[in-house]
């Protein structure tokens, strides 16, 4: 069933047109994956379904039609994107920030640790540390972390391996796919396509604003296009 239809979507800046008419959709405990260089348009296409950019075209989330709604309204019917570059409070303490996540929530925030803390050990171990002052892996830990505490029925997250150390971006995927295992959607947008697409289900291409693909993951691993552009070579 889907739980993410995008139609026609369209995000203009001035006069410049970042996103033209793309149309995705995500499926229940699906983990989909958007690829690209920088610049195709990959950001602005989260920041309009998550209601931060003006759009045209239609969203529909769970059931129904979300376009024009606020950000707030979509993030309390469980849409939330981890944006790139974290946004962290840096000078609040890991657990402050956990604990700002939760306000308004409905959810407790001893039950809401509890389950942060099996999912992201180190974070209890820096509850208490600044949040400035994690590595790179850690804060981005801890910003997927205050998406989850909110019980997101679709998790956007953008780019969420830029800027880590390639032993590190290999752990952060990994735990992506451990949250999508454990029942959350994912719509993951990401320039390192090899490691995507290799726990996405399916996958899209965005170049230049448009939006192509949509099917299974594997396959646009194997395609020699895909791999002449994006990893360098052709494929095996």
């Amino acid at each position: 069933m889907s739980l993410l239809t995008v139609d026609g979507l369209g995000v203009r800046y001035g006069a410049v047109r970042a996103v033209t008419g793309a149309s995705l959709h995500v499926d229940e405990s699906e983990l989909v994956v958007i690829v690209g260089a920088n610049g195709a348009g990959k950001s602005s296409l989260l920041r309009a379904v998550a209601g931060l950019a003006k759009s045209e075209g239609t969203v529909a989330f769970a059931g129904r039609t979300i376009s024009g709604s606020s950000t707030e309204s979509r993030v309390r019917s469980g849409l939330c994107l981890v944006p790139e570059g974290r946004h962290l409070f840096g000078r609040m303490s890991v657990l402050e920030n956990l604990q700002i996540a939760t306000w308004g929530s409905g959810h407790h925030l001893k039950n809401e640790l509890d389950r942060i803390y099996a999912l992201f050990p180190v974070l209890e171990e820096r509850a208490h540390q600044v949040a400035a002052t994690l590595s790179g892996g850690e804060q981005q830990m801890l910003a997927i972390s205050r998406a989850l505490v909110r019980h997101p029925k679709l998790l956007m997250l953008d780019e969420p391996s830029m800027g880590l150390a390639p032993l590190v971006v290999k752990q952060m995927f990994e735990l992506i796919a451990d949250v999508n295992a454990q029942g959350t959607s994912v719509l993951l947008v990401e320039q390192n396509a090899r490691m995507a697409l290799s726990i996405a289900h399916r996958g899209y291409l965005m170049e230049t604003g448009t939006l192509s693909g949509g099917g299974s993951a594997a396959a646009m691993a194997d395609d020699e296009s895909l791999h002449a552009a994006y990893f360098g070579r052709s494929s095996p």
